[in-house]
């Protein structure tokens, strides 16, 4: 009988990923503990973000990117497991991770830039700081949520499915949290608001998705 090669792929970078965002939150606390716990309570505690989009942070603040940078890579291991688990690949390697990660960075990335650019260019930043600062900091902490829920869902025997639903619903409460925080100036600018998701929410990624899978 002919021996067959068996070829398996190692997923223990997801391990290695997962220990290095531990040490993202480490950092962040370390940084500043006390912004840590109020952007994980971002959804219930409002006159953080208030204090928040008060303050004179600057766009290159290093709390704010250790935090980016954290989200981005625990919702780019959420879309890399959704795009195995749609799509039933075998390739669960490193560098098809490594593409979804950068497809996504450069997407945030995009957002920001814009966001802080019109912001500037046509002096609304006082009027629409807090609605960027109160979508940060709900991402943030939805992010933590999906960390410890991927985590659950590598090591205890969670179901995936019980995974994206669960990130549905944290998405789903984000946007809804989102709009009842800003729902002054989403009310008066309805139509501004509705041109904002399409443009800047609905249209970039529909396109990134469309590129990933």
């Amino acid at each position: 009988m002919q021996a067959l090669e068996k070829i398996t792929t190692s997923n223990h970078w997801i391990t290695l990923v997962l220990m290095f965002l531990f040490f993202g939150i480490v950092l962040l606390k370390a940084i500043n503990p006390s912004r840590l716990k109020g952007s994980l309570y971002g959804f219930f505690n409002i006159n953080f973000v208030e204090i928040e989009s008060e303050g004179n942070t600057s766009f290159f603040d290093v709390f704010q990117i250790v935090f980016f940078i954290f989200s981005v890579i625990v919702i780019s291991l959420l879309v890399f497991n959704f795009k195995t688990y749609t799509l039933a690949t075998d390739d669960v390697s490193f560098s098809s991770f490594l593409s979804v990660f950068v497809s996504l960075l450069s997407y945030f990335l995009l957002i920001k830039v814009l966001e802080y650019l019109f912001s500037q260019v046509f002096l609304i930043k006082n009027k629409v700081r807090f609605f960027v600062v109160s979508k940060s900091n709900y991402l943030n902490a939805i992010s933590f949520l999906l960390y410890i829920a991927i985590v659950l869902s590598e090591y205890a025997n969670l179901k995936q499915i019980y995974l994206y639903y669960f990130a549905a619903f944290l998405f789903f409460m984000r946007f809804v949290f989102h709009v009842v925080s800003n729902k002054n100036l989403v009310f008066k600018k309805l139509f501004y608001f509705i041109l904002y998701i399409c443009a800047f929410e609905i249209a970039p990624l529909f396109t990134l998705f469309k590129l990933m899978f």
